[in-house]
């Protein structure tokens, strides 16, 4: 049975994809900072509780459960990395300014299984979905996000079984979907209505970054590959029956043309399991 935190991440799992994209991977606020920073990246720990409390209530208009907090900074189903100042001259060198929190699940429990081309029957097929990533305002513009989803990326592609790593944009948020875009992140779907905010639906892309071999069943290259080769095959076949058509004369004083005839049986050519994304 889930537990408390989990089902309300579910209820609120819109909610939280949508300023996913939309708080923090635009950074378009100019930093605050009198000194030149010195960024590095560790896991969160428990000592971190209360600041990363105090981001998500800040950035986040939901109330999340302690449970899931205590789930990031104890590491129960949830990975995550924190951002720090190593150079802040206030003694708070080792404060969060930054995180992103991201889960494990199976492949074939995904929502993007079907968009994967992984061995279906290993039930230990993996992906990382990313749950929160955040800047304090201080600290936008630098670079940050990027690194974090670069630590996410290193993570997964640390993993043998897992296929790839995805999100949730809501459709209109530009920024978030050119830092995406750069990354290499694929995407590969458009959810009509997936949000609902402010009694108002909007749509969502899913973008995807495959990793250890992970990929799209069939990418485009692939399909034009398959189709050139697949119609060499038939004008190879075609020739060859022509080659081997009998010449029949007619009998007799008939002044008509050669009658070709061919084997009446059919080469079927078949280029299944293709699915364009």
């Amino acid at each position: 049975m889930l537990h408390k935190w989990k089902q309300e991440f579910l209820y609120n799992f819109k909610s939280i994809t949508y300023f996913l994209g939309i708080n923090y991977t635009s950074l378009m606020v100019n930093p605050r900072i009198q000194h030149r920073p010195t960024i590095c990246y560790r896991p969160i720990k428990p000592s971190d509780l209360e600041t990363l409390e105090r981001i998500h209530s800040d950035v986040f208009p939901i109330r999340y459960e302690s449970e899931f907090f205590q789930s990031v900074v104890n590491g129960c189903d949830v990975v995550s990395w924190a951002a720090v100042d190593r150079s802040r001259p206030d003694g708070q060198s080792d404060e969060l300014i930054g995180f992103v929190t991201a889960r494990i699940i199976l492949a074939k429990d995904s929502e993007i299984a079907d968009l994967l081309r992984y061995d279906s029957s290993r039930a230990d097929q993996t992906l990382v979905y990313i749950l929160t990533l955040g800047v304090v305002d201080a600290y936008r513009n630098l670079g940050i996000a990027t690194a974090l989803i670069r630590e996410v990326i290193k993570y997964a592609s640390s993993i043998p079984v897992c296929r790839a790593v995805y999100l949730h944009v809501i459709s209109y948020n530009n920024p978030a979907i050119h830092l995406y875009t750069k990354m290499s992140f694929n995407c590969v779907r458009r959810l009509h209505g997936f949000y609902l905010i402010n009694g108002q639906h909007y749509d969502s892309y899913l973008f995807v970054y495959y990793v250890n071999g992970g990929r799209s069943p069939c990418s485009p290259l692939e399909l034009v590959t398959v189709i050139v080769r697949c119609m060499k095959t038939g004008l190879k076949s075609v020739a060859a029956k022509l080659m081997m058509a009998k010449v029949k004369w007619p009998k007799g004083n008939e002044t008509r043309g050669p009658v070709l005839t061919q084997n009446k049986r059919m080469t079927n050519i078949e280029c299944s399991g293709l699915e364009y994304v």
